[in-house]
């Protein structure tokens, strides 16, 4: 019989599929080596009829190299409102680097309580881009995130000291329990924690994504400056109304959405933010993408 699921952990060449059945320990075929494809967690695969081997990696929604994990459907950016504070710059190329892969991001603001978010969510507010304001004291926005990652895959990222783990550990107290078993049986030493490893709560899933703390979005992936545009969903409005076909939104005449910053309709920090992306992108050559 033939046995679909998902890639819950690799480690050491053995990968983790967890089936209809429950967890089944396997191997990669040769054949995706000499392909230069690897199964990373998250992917959707077909199994031998023995179970033991990954006969197929069904297609990808998307796929990130570092970290390795595949058809992520939201990536909540936890970002805190003091201590430390915010770059909107490093927010902006977070939520850019997600659209660009077709991931849903959604900006997560705690201690919302502790210093006033409102330069935050002004910023996001035109944006289209979900923005969740946390209140541990009164659980206000956990159950927003809860439902969010009901039926999806979904993934945290966000400095230290943001807040992330006693976001985790409130969504989903069992979290901590599941993961130190799973280390257990895994094998997983304490300090070997770089694997991405996919936890089944909410109702949905969560990929416990060390690759993704750093925030350091050109690792997650480089978008070419053409494509740029496309990753601020609040220019798409704009796009075709412009004077001059090709325009990079920058200095030309006649651009539209220009002009719409100009009226309020874009936020100032955020096409700030688009200039420096661009600028950055301009330096990479054809080759480095």
């Amino acid at each position: 019989m033939v046995t679909e699921g998902y890639i819950a952990k690799g480690i050491g060449g053995f990968y983790y599929v967890r089936t209809a059945e429950g967890l089944v320990e396997c191997k990669a075929r040769g054949i995706f080596r000499k392909r230069n494809i690897s199964p990373v967690a998250g992917d959707r695969v077909r199994l031998s009829a023995d179970g033991s081997a990954i006969d197929e990696i069904l297609p990808r929604k998307n796929v990130f190299a570092r970290p390795p994990v595949a058809n992520l459907d939201i990536l909540f950016i936890v970002a805190s409102t003091v201590q430390p504070v915010p770059s909107t710059l490093i927010l902006d190329e977070l939520t850019a680097a997600a659209v660009y892969k077709g991931v849903q991001p959604v900006l997560v603001i705690t201690k919302a309580d502790l210093s006033a978010a409102d330069s935050l969510t002004e910023a996001y507010r035109l944006s289209t881009i979900p923005v969740i304001l946390l209140h541990y004291d009164s659980g206000e926005g956990l159950e927003q995130v809860r439902q969010m990652i009901r039926g999806h895959l979904c993934a945290f990222c966000g400095n230290s000291g943001v807040g992330k783990s006693t976001l985790l550990n409130a969504l989903a107290p069992e979290l901590r329990r599941e993961t130190g078993s799973i280390s257990q049986k895994l094998g997983r030493g304490r300090h070997t924690t770089r694997e991405v490893e996919i936890f089944e709560v909410c109702g949905g899933r969560i990929a416990d994504t060390p690759g993704f703390a750093s925030l350091d979005a050109q690792k997650i992936c480089r978008i070419p400056k053409e494509e740029l545009q496309h990753a601020f969903p609040e220019f798409e409005p704009y796009f075709g109304q412009c004077r001059f076909t090709g325009c990079s939104h920058r200095t030309e005449l006649g651009c539209a959405v220009r002009a719409a910053l100009k009226e309020g309709k874009i936020s100032p920090t955020r096409y700030q933010s688009y200039l420096t992306m661009y600028e950055e992108a301009s330096q990479i050559k054809e080759w480095e993408h």
